[in-house]
């Protein structure tokens, strides 16, 4: 299944690292924040606590100027003029305002849900969030009120003298002399400062978060380009190789008609080397034939594929198979790719088995035929038999009947010929040198060739023994020196040589000098029943072929009119 990408990546990558770098981030910028909370009350908790002690020391120098209530007051108005102050405010232990920034509450109750009692022992800063509906909340700083410890009962004696006297002053506690001290800062300068931070806070963590995710993305990306681009890299040498060692020549031409790809079998068919033919005009380099078909697929727009034969300048003709097709490129470039090979062993392939079923065709009929003329030939030559004997005293008669007697025997020797053709080869395989097989088939025929006057020429090294049934090749050797020396009635050389072969292969030579073969006869030699010789039956050279090829090897022959005849035999030694 596909999956949509973006820019390449796919948006699970991107998904995983925001869940893996949010929690961080929101961690870090909690921290942060926590750390702003922390310090603002801090700073605020600080101020508090130095207002609180420059009071202190007005009012430890008010006393000792023997000051009133009026004084003390307006000392506490002036300090709470300062910027952000919003009151200062002193109580006894039952809350009862003694002195106010604000006059008019004197007097007034404050801070009855704090434990005041306590809160008059303890020199510790406290503080508190004040709701404040008029604007910013209030940071309210509390703590013991003491200018001076041994005048503290003086100092409330002073501020309780001149000042409004209420129903609480008879309380045991409310003359211990234990005060407290409230001072409220205002938080909207400080909340105003602390938003911004927030803000900025906030910003560079989700600044933060898009870089680590953009850096995470990048390396993603990145890795994508290097495994794309190594991918790429193998996949290119793969088709590269691929192309330069397949099996078939491959040529590729662009829109201009000039070849950009000429790989190594191309190189042996055409015998032109790529380094001299790329960039070259494909008009110059590749056979007519190639070419004319680079036009007819430019013409008809589709694959071509066909077997032709292309000659080149050398005057030899090769049969190919061609397959040419367009191809169209990414930037609309439009070029030719011709892929072809070499079909002449295919060629031959061919041939041999059209001829071999042609010729097993052929000797199953002759089988039946042969099997039926055999037997009123026997009845023919018993008839002739009785009236040579019954008309022995005529000698016409007695010539007539032996003529026919002569016939019988040979006709019945051309079926026995034609029954070992048809019938399948079996084979009494045993080791036997060669040599010795030679020998014996070349003195069966000494006289006859000395009778001609024919030379024999032999080289006939020790060579390894061949699983061969030795009465077999000695019917191919006597039939092929029979055919030698029928072929030179005036004389001549008949050489015979063996070889040992790279492979493990023994080859056998047999070379005549006689009158030799027509070239459009021999492509025919081994056919049965075909033969230039009068009185030939033409299963001579096709069973020697059957029995060369039923022990595993092969024959050729070479020949030209007037030049004699070469046949050469192959032989597995194992």
């Amino acid at each position: 299944m596909n999956k949509k990408r973006l820019a390449g990546v796919s948006p699970w990558i991107i998904i995983g690292a925001v869940l893996v770098l949010a929690p961080i981030f929101l961690f870090m910028t909690r921290q942060s924040l926590d750390r702003q909370q922390a310090y603002t009350t801090k700073l605020l908790t600080e101020k508090g606590g130095a207002l609180i002690r420059s009071f202190e020391a007005g009012a430890r120098t008010g006393i000792g100027l023997k000051w009133g209530h009026f004084q003390l007051q307006k000392l506490l108005m002036e300090t709470a003029q300062q910027p952000d102050i919003d009151y200062l405010i002193v109580t006894d232990i039952n809350g009862v305002i003694l002195a106010d920034s604000d006059p008019s509450l004197l007097g007034e109750i404050y801070g009855a849900d704090l434990d005041l009692k306590r809160i008059s022992t303890s020199a510790a800063l406290q503080w508190r969030q004040v709701p404040n509906a008029e604007g910013a909340d209030t940071f309210e700083i509390y703590r013991q009120f003491r200018p001076a410890r041994e005048d503290d009962q003086g100092f409330q004696g002073r501020i309780r003298l001149d000042g409004p006297q209420t129903p609480v002053e008879s309380d045991k506690d409310a003359s211990s002399g234990k005060l407290v001290i409230f001072v409220g800062l205002d938080m909207g300068p400080i909340e105003a400062a602390r938003k911004e931070d927030n803000r900025n806070t906030i910003m560079m963590a989700v600044i933060f978060l898009l870089v680590g995710i953009s850096g995470i993305i990048s390396l993603m990306l990145a890795q994508g380009y290097r495994a794309a681009r190594t991918s790429l890299s193998r996949v290119q040498a793969f088709s590269d190789n691929l192309v330069e060692n397949m099996p078939m020549g491959l040529v590729a031409v662009d829109q201009a008609g000039r070849i950009t790809a000429f790989n190594q079998t191309a190189e042996s068919i055409l015998q032109r080397g790529a380094a001299d033919v790329v960039g070259q005009k494909a008009a110059d380099i590749l056979p007519e034939t190639c070419r004319d078909l680079i036009g007819m697929l430019e013409r008809e727009k589709r694959i071509i594929a066909r077997e032709m034969d292309c000659p080149f300048e050398d005057g030899s003709t090769i049969p190919l198979e061609v397959i040419a097709t367009i191809l169209e490129e990414e930037d609309g470039h439009r070029g030719v790719v011709v892929l072809f090979r070499d079909i002449t062993e295919i060629q031959q392939l061919k041939k041999e088995v059209a001829r071999s079923q042609r010729l097993a065709s052929l000797g199953s009929l002759a089988a039946g035929v042969a099997h039926e003329i055999r037997n009123p030939l026997s009845s023919i030559k018993g008839f002739a038999t009785y009236f040579k004997e019954r008309y022995r005293d005529d000698p016409e008669d007695g010539k007539t009947a032996d003529i026919m007697v002569q016939e019988v025997d040979r006709l019945n020797r051309v079926i026995s010929q034609l029954l070992d053709y048809a019938r399948p080869m079996t084979m009494h395989r045993q080791e036997t040198p060669i040599q010795g097989i030679l020998r014996h088939a070349l003195r069966m025929t000494e006289a006859q060739a000395r009778e001609k006057g024919i030379t024999l020429h032999l080289d006939l090294p020790d060579l390894p023994a061949v699983s061969i049934d030795p009465d077999r090749m000695k019917q191919v050797f006597l039939n092929l020196f029979l055919n030698a020396l029928g072929a030179m009635e005036n004389g001549g050389v008949l050489s015979v040589a063996t070889a040992m072969r790279s492979g493990g292969c023994i080859r056998v030579e047999v070379r005549d000098t006689g009158v030799g073969i027509a070239s459009g006869d021999l492509g025919r030699i081994f056919d049965p029943y075909f033969t230039t010789k009068p009185s030939g039956a033409g299963l001579g050279l096709a069973i020697v072929q059957k029995i060369v090829e039923a022990h595993g090897g092969e024959i050729q022959v070479s020949s030209a009119l007037g030049q004699g005849t070469t046949v050469t035999i192959g032989l597995p030694v194992n």
